[in-house]
């Protein structure tokens, strides 16, 4: 008799298997698939494309003799002759002086700032205190600066809260909010009232993506809180941080707008000139033009772009993403 013999196929568990091979989608295939992202992002695209890219296309005055009253096609290109205008304008240096002076003060005292209420409120365990205090911090983020120097003004102001009460006692009235001397120290407790929480809210979402079982194991092996705070908190919101700082450099000569120029009249103009009120008032309310006032922009711009690239490149060099991956 012949035996049976099984028909059953051979063991291919370890047989090779051939790659696979995913075909790349057209461009009308992805966007018949994505067209509801594409539709939720199309607000954004057309917000940046109304008041970013398109004011953007019109630096170009800067280089040009440029009259509104005149068709743009009959300006006369002047090269950089508004740049040395601009330059040699005796009030740029003081403006560009306490542009840098706020923007580093900012940079060293308010970014740890937000690191460190970020900390502290990961700390808290009570929800109820937790949340209450995310709250009082967080709050001040939505208020206009007009409604944050009142509330000074109102608080330290020669008529203020402050002052009425140390009259009182037998003292001087306070002189604060309308001092040369002291408004560095003024725009500082500004900044930490108004934008300290916006940056803890940042930080506090990069802490909850670090794992808890490293705290567990860290713990489990006699590391104290300061230990590990050293060896997990703070490397693992480390991308946050060089991220921010990136930006914040990139952006160091931008200290906005309404905040100093509201202060301006009480505080003197010699304190609380920056670039952003020096082009206000040169090219908007004084008679230097349009071109003057784009130039001065436009020099803002190129150093900001310069100094993320510099500081990016750096992020890098020390094993960093940053904000852009080399290609």
């Amino acid at each position: 008799m012949a035996t049976l013999q099984s028909t059953a196929p051979p063991d291919t568990d370890d047989a090779p298997r051939p790659p696979v091979v995913r075909r790349k989608r057209t461009v009308v295939q992805r966007l018949r698939h994505d067209w509801p992202l594409l539709l939720l992002a199309l607000p954004v695209v057309a917000h940046l494309m109304v008041f970013h890219y398109w004011p953007s296309a019109w630096n170009i005055i800067a280089f040009m003799d440029y009259s509104p009253y005149r068709p743009f096609w009959e300006n006369p290109f002047v090269g950089f002759a508004w740049f040395a205008r601009v330059f040699n304008d005796p009030y740029f240096a003081p403006a560009l002086l306490n542009t840098l002076k706020f923007s580093v003060l900012n940079l060293l005292f308010m970014f740890p700032l937000s690191i460190v209420l970020a900390l502290a409120m990961n700390s808290i365990i009570s929800l109820k205190v937790r949340s209450t205090f995310q709250s009082v911090v967080y709050l001040p983020h939505f208020f206009s600066w007009v409604l944050v120097v009142t509330v000074f003004v109102q608080v330290l102001g020669a008529d203020g809260l402050v002052s009425n009460w140390i009259m009182g006692s037998g003292g001087e009235r306070l002189n604060f909010t309308s001092n040369p001397d002291t408004f560095l120290l003024l725009v500082w407790m500004q900044w930490a009232w108004k934008d300290a929480g916006w940056g803890m809210i940042i930080f506090l979402a990069a802490l909850a993506s670090i794992n808890p079982s490293l705290y567990e194991a860290a713990a489990s092996d006699g590391a104290g809180r300061w230990r590990r705070m050293w060896h997990i908190t703070l490397p693992g919101i480390r991308p946050v941080i060089i991220l921010l700082l990136i930006l914040q450099i990139g952006g160091i000569l931008t200290v906005g707008f309404e905040q100093y120029q509201l202060q301006r009249q009480a505080v003197g103009y010699q304190a609380t000139e920056v670039l952003d009120t020096y082009v206000y008032y040169q090219s908007i309310i004084g008679n230097q033009g349009e071109s003057f006032g784009t130039a001065a922009g436009l020099f803002k711009g190129v150093i900001g772009l310069i100094l993320i690239l510099v500081s990016n490149n750096i992020a890098h060099r020390l094993g960093e993403q940053g904000i852009y991956q080399k290609s």
